[in-house]
């Protein structure tokens, strides 16, 4: 199981906001986006950030949390729970 995170986390996030003209804006965010891969199959999805005891960011267990939650991804894969989607049709 390979996982990388796909973003530095800072606290805030900037999201598309649809309309005319299209915006962007900064929301607070407590999660960091992350891609696991095995076996072929690639997961994205949001893992909540780790906090120390005086309430800062804690890079480090930030990626324990993460590697907890690739082993799950790992063993949700093995057993077919998450596959890849199917391609869209040409």
């Amino acid at each position: 199981m390979e996982w990388e995170l796909l973003e530095t986390f800072t606290g805030t996030r900037e999201v598309v906001v649809p309309g005319s003209p299209e915006t962007t804006e900064s929301v607070s965010v407590k999660n960091i986006k992350v891609r696991f891969v095995h076996g072929g199959i690639t997961h994205e999805r949001h893992v909540n950030v780790c906090y120390d005891a005086d309430g800062n960011y804690d890079h480090e267990a930030t990626l324990v949390r993460c590697q907890e939650m690739a082993n799950g991804v790992e063993n949700k894969i093995n057993i077919g729970v998450i596959t890849n989607p199917d391609p869209a049709p040409e």
